[in-house]
């Protein structure tokens, strides 16, 4: 990969999330250039010692992989833009826009350009990142396994066999963090409530959902069967998922997602 040349368009938090995590892995600064019509948003970046340009055709000249991380509203503009330069001899062109397919992508683009859509989530803010990839048939193996070690940088990713299932990845990943971050919000309001010290309470609920989260991520076991490890019967934690059980927490959590993936359906269309 530290042969790779690679080109950002757009410089916001995915894409300097990504950045620092190639640089922490190792990758040479000096092969990564970053393009944005922001000063603001390239100056940010200058710790890092990466190239940056002001315009988007003269960043990708020479890059081997291209990233896609502007706002899904404008990837038909840069895209448009940036088709006549990489006509002859196209770059892998990865997007991290949510809700743009491959197949338009693809099409505008010039159509024969090998594309991979991938949906990061905000923990690839810290390393700790999730990511669907899917790509179209001109992805070779060897493309395959560049863009593994670019997003692996900031986390773990998955291939997927459809364009579609990035739907379902967005609802389940991409929106993921939030739903935790809820619910760490609502056990916090609990604690303040039984009259605990909020500084206390958020000491407590950010070590349990991590180490929670260590625990499923380090055992052997699934989620279902370490909590049926905890739950002692006639216990405190039986009480409580008791309640929750009985309050409908299932059907909640089942419907909310549907509705995320739903709207990133609605989304994709309004985008395409």
């Amino acid at each position: 990969m530290n042969q790779a040349n690679i080109t950002f368009l757009g410089a916001g938090n995915i894409a300097t999330a990504i950045i620092s995590g190639l640089i922490q892995q190792g990758f040479q600064a000096a092969r990564i250039t970053a393009a944005d019509p922001s000063e603001e948003q390239l100056s940010a970046l200058k710790h890092l010692k990466i190239n940056t340009s002001l315009h988007n055709v003269d960043a990708i000249a020479g890059a081997d992989v291209v990233i896609l991380s502007v706002k899904p509203d404008v990837v038909a503009s840069v895209a448009a833009t940036i088709a006549p330069a990489i006509v002859d001899d196209p770059p892998l062109l990865i997007s991290v826009a949510a809700g743009v397919t491959t197949g338009s992508l693809s099409a505008w683009l010039g159509g024969d350009v090998p594309v991979i859509r991938c949906m990061p989530n905000t923990p690839a803010k810290v390393q700790m990142g999730a990511t669907g990839m899917f790509a179209n048939p001109r992805v070779s193996d060897e493309q395959k396994k560049l863009a593994e070690e670019i997003l692996g940088a900031v986390g773990i990713c998955v291939w997927l066999e459809t364009d579609d299932q990035l739907d379902a990845v967005t609802a389940l990943s991409g929106s993921g963090p939030a739903y935790f971050f809820y619910i760490m919000e609502l056990i916090e309001a609990a604690g303040i409530q039984l009259g605990l010290d909020p500084q206390i309470c958020r000491r407590l609920v950010e070590q349990t959902a991590l180490g929670a989260a260590t625990m499923v991520v380090e055992s052997s076991a699934d989620p279902a069967d370490l909590r049926r490890q905890v739950t002692s019967k006639g216990g405190t934690t039986e009480a409580a998922i008791a309640r929750l059980q009985n309050g409908g927490l299932a059907a909640i959590v089942g419907s909310a997602i549907n509705a995320a993936h739903r709207r990133s359906i609605e989304l994709s269309e309004l985008v395409d």
